[in-house]
């Protein structure tokens, strides 16, 4: 029951470690957990990750938040898609949050896929 208990303090948090004001972001697995002593929640099987003020959707196979580090990694069949039309497939991805990046890696004998709707940055300027 502890870890459950220590579970939902620390899941807020995944992904929104630098968000600011009600970001709610809601988090569905077929298992999740949490590590007191490593610092590390688990999220696995079947995991969906919705951050809905910044539109914002991630599936994958499991979902850790390493809290010492401040580092988000997804596993297996990642795909997150933004309602802007960005995307991106990758078997895992790592989100550095102190940093603000993001790294994708292929599985093996894979590639990374991304779309990105870019802006023309003249749109918009009056002559």
């Amino acid at each position: 029951m502890r870890r459950l208990r220590s579970l939902f303090l620390v899941l807020p948090f995944l992904l929104a470690a630098e968000s600011l004001g009600d970001d709610l972001i809601t988090i569905e697995s077929d298992l999740q957990s949490a590590d007191n002593t490593t610092g590390v929640v688990t999220a696995s099987g079947n995991v969906r990750i919705v951050h809905a003020d910044r539109g914002v959707v991630a599936t994958s196979r499991q979902a850790q938040y390493f809290t010492k580090e401040e580092r988000i990694v997804l596993r297996g069949d990642v795909d997150v898609v933004q309602n802007d039309g960005h995307a991106l497939r990758a078997d895992q991805v790592i989100y550095l949050l102190l940093e603000d990046r993001a790294v994708a890696i292929p599985g093996e004998g894979d590639q990374v896929f991304s779309q990105w709707t870019l802006k023309d940055p003249s749109a918009g300027i009056e002559p």
